[in-house]
């Protein structure tokens, strides 16, 4: 087993979250980036948030049984000339999603010349006396032999350890109304309304706009081999694709979550009172930001999380374009009274910061009042801040602050250099209720780190909770126990933390630090 000193560590978005070539096919995940490179004595490969030794990990495939999760993931080492092309699954368990025990491979990639060269996302279910996955086999190959490139399979186990494929059972889009290639990220579970097992499917309409044809297929069976095809489950006409569609009912309402490249790359949900729907948008339909996709749920009958992959960048770059795969970053799903879900950081990853680090504060730039722990920051036409000492690589940062009407912007910052001409701002902005991440230097006329916005509703003199995981190059952020940010801090190793504010006045307390 494999141990955390601190918390631990398409479907298939197994394509490139990214947007779809210009010339109209689905983007697919290879050939593999370069492994990333490193500096010499630079930030290394995290050890908290999950990933592989020497590869990474994308999609996560959560089963839930006796105590543990069960998380089967898509395997990538990013070097084709060293482990040959395809992406196997491999599976870690836990119980408190910062010890894992490793398994190692579950579904072997097939050959250039079978339908799952690239084993991508699907789902398992214990059902009909054994364990059951279903599959994408993805093969780039087979379209220009006029075969599909998609494909679901399926594979039994006694045991959830040693699985065996059962290629008679292969399911192939049909050749009316569904386009051939986009047929992958299988989601089975029981339907008690219908007595009879569904299974959702990422899919693509024949007719429509291109970029519209998304939807969400679904096809019905009572043995789980013999599969009779629907009507589509859902057909917004908003998107590409729906990647890793997962079902699940919370109380009075069903919620579907997918995850889309479209417009954000991003993982959303819909909510219904029923399964047919309508399917109605909350107001913020995502968990996290553009860093982390590809998110499906499971639940250990009490509370339900969100299992998603923080995508590395380019280079190792802060604004590097972002790479297929990355860290495990989990999120608590919370229901609010109106039916719409909320995220916060799991228990067992947040309990096991638990080694508060003793830290001074110290005025720093502009006016600053520090008393009992509270710093008050009051510059309404400037920038003002106070400093706590070097930031540790890894640790997690609490503060509860609140901010007066007109103020523009306040948070945390991190990795500041000693001048301040360097720094990461994890900064809520009142006047555009939304949290995002800053830094300085960065490229250009860019006001912050685009497509890593969040929105929360900020409301002057009400305290707001701020909450920050940083562990080498992943940064994971909650506010208000309501809404996460994830990202990758890379061109700033070190330098020191501290609060800040932004043309306004804010004051801060409760302010921890533990490792």
């Amino acid at each position: 087993m494999r141990r955390r000193k601190f918390i631990g560590s398409l479907g298939a978005s197994a394509l490139l979250a990214g947007a779809v070539p210009s010339w109209g096919a689905k983007p697919w995940p290879g050939p593999r980036q370069a492994p990333e490179t490193r500096k010499p004595g630079g930030i290394h490969d995290s050890e908290f948030f999950y990933k592989p030794e020497d590869a990474w990990a994308a999609d996560f495939i959560p089963f839930y049984e006796n105590g543990k999760f069960h998380l089967f993931y898509l395997h990538d080492w990013r070097d084709v000339p060293g482990h040959g092309e395809g992406t196997p699954w491999y599976q870690i368990s836990t119980d408190d999603f910062v010890h894992f025990k490793e398994h190692g491979q579950m579904l072997a990639r097939g050959t250039k010349e079978e339908q799952d060269l690239y084993v991508f996302t699907g789902s398992v279910i214990k059902a009909e006396g054994r364990y059951h996955i279903f599959y994408t086999g993805h093969n780039p190959y087979f379209r220009k032999q006029g075969k599909p490139e998609q494909g679901v399979l399926h594979a039994v186990s006694d045991d959830l350890l040693n699985w065996r494929k059962l290629p008679g059972d292969a399911l192939y889009a049909p050749p009316a109304g569904f386009e051939p290639h986009d047929w992958r990220d299988p989601f089975v579970f029981w339907n008690d309304e219908t007595k009879e097992y569904w299974m959702l499917l990422a899919a693509r309409l024949t007719s429509g706009p291109s970029r519209r044809r998304g939807c969400t297929a679904c096809c019905v069976s009572k043995d789980l081999s013999q599969w009779v095809i629907r009507e589509p489950f859902w057909t917004p006409g908003l998107y590409f694709t729906h990647e890793c569609p997962d079902l699940f009912r919370m109380g009075d309402w069903w919620y579907l979550v997918y995850s889309e490249f479209t417009e954000r790359s991003e993982t959303h949900y819909r909510m219904s009172r029923t399964l047919q729907g309508p399917w109605r948008a909350p107001d913020n339909d995502t968990f996290d930001g553009r860093a982390f996709y590809a998110a499906k749920t499971a639940s250990d009958g009490q509370r339900r999380f969100a299992f998603g992959w923080l995508a590395t960048r380019r280079d190792s770059k802060d604004f590097g374009s972002w790479n297929w795969g990355g860290n495990l970053v989990v999120h608590e799903l919370v229901q609010e009274t109106d039916g719409t879900l909320s995220v916060k950081a799991p228990a067992g990853i947040d309990q096991a910061f638990h080694e508060k680090t003793p830290f001074e504060l110290q005025p720093a730039v502009g006016p600053c009042k520090i008393s009992q722990g509270t710093v008050h920051l009051a510059v309404p036409g400037g920038f003002a801040c106070a400093t706590a000492g070097s930031l540790p690589p890894r640790c997690k940062i609490e503060a509860t602050v609140d901010f007066e009407a007109n103020t523009r912007g306040c948070g945390l910052m991190l990795r500041a250099s000693n001048s301040f001409d360097s720094a990461y701002y994890v900064r809520l902005e009142p006047a555009r209720n939304r949290l995002v991440l800053d830094s300085w230097p960065r490229p250009g006329d860019v006001p912050f780190w685009v497509e890593l916005e969040r929105p929360i509703r900020l409301e002057p003199q009400r305290p707001f909770d701020l909450k920050v995981f940083v562990d080498g190059t992943v940064c994971v952020v909650y506010v208000a126990n309501k809404i996460a940010m994830s990202t990758r801090l890379y061109d700033l190793e070190q330098g020191g933390w501290g609060v800040f504010v932004n043309e306004g006045v804010a004051r801060f307390r409760n302010i921890h630090i533990s490792v």
